[in-house]
């Protein structure tokens, strides 16, 4: 069952591929998938913003559905402390329909069919949080965090990186694919490189994960999942 915790906020923050999954590429997921930590979203808490109608998520197990109309919210949860040094994630994502494109950098306009957070402190505030993950509003606005946000959709290039409309230089946005629908894809990211492209310097460390779609801006549908989330 997934918790949910309200909290007033202000806020207005593919190529289509088909067809089968290559043998090779799914035996490099599943070899990932055996080495690093894969997360579950049961138990995931909502990041709901007043006045607006909140996404609905569908969590089970390593696999979240996702239905947005006209909506907005986050769902996120802790990242497992032996997971909190990770450098790589994979994942599988898809989306069956989706909003167009969109312009990710413009607050009030930058619905997408998913966004993907990770969340970063420095080793001393993540020292202090144990296996309860504090709000996300509260990890998001700490003046030492940084959040990379993965993105299925917008208008801009695969490989952009955007600020984020809301959380000004703490928060990137990486666009992994431009608006579109698609059947299950793989995607693996170095979180250690995306990083220091994005912010400079040497990662911290990993301390909470989110997943968000919005269609409020256009009052359109999303409809996606995501699955197999590993952390290695």
């Amino acid at each position: 069952m997934i918790k949910t915790r309200k909290q007033t906020l202000r806020r207005r923050t593919l190529v289509t591929a088909g067809g089968t999954l290559l043998a090779a590429p799914l035996l490099m997921h599943q070899a990932t998938l055996a080495q690093g930590a894969t997360i579950s979203f049961s138990g995931w808490q909502a990041w709901t913003f007043g006045g607006i109608t909140p996404t609905r998520y569908g969590a089970s197990g390593s696999t979240l559905s996702i239905d947005a109309q006209g909506s907005s919210s986050v769902l996120y949860g802790v990242v497992p402390r032996a997971a909190r040094q990770a450098s790589r994630a994979a994942w599988q994502w898809q989306v069956s329909q989706g909003v167009g494109p969109t312009d990710l950098a413009r607050r009030g306009g930058d619905d997408r069919a998913i966004a993907l957070y990770f969340v970063f402190v420095d080793e001393a505030t993540a020292a202090r949080f144990s296996d309860t993950t504090p709000s996300m509003s509260r990890l998001m606005g700490m003046r030492g965090g940084r959040t990379l946000i993965y993105v299925w959709g917008g208008n801009a290039a695969r490989g952009s990186i955007l600020n984020s409309p809301y959380l000004r230089s703490r928060g990137k946005t990486v666009v992994l694919r431009p608006a579109g629908t698609g059947a299950w894809i793989i995607e693996s990211v170095d979180l250690a490189a995306d990083y220091a492209r994005a912010f400079g310097g040497r990662k911290e460390t990993l301390v909470a994960l989110g997943v968000s779609s919005d269609s409020d801006d256009t009052n359109a549908v999303n409809r996606a999942a995501i699955r197999n989330l590993v952390l290695s």
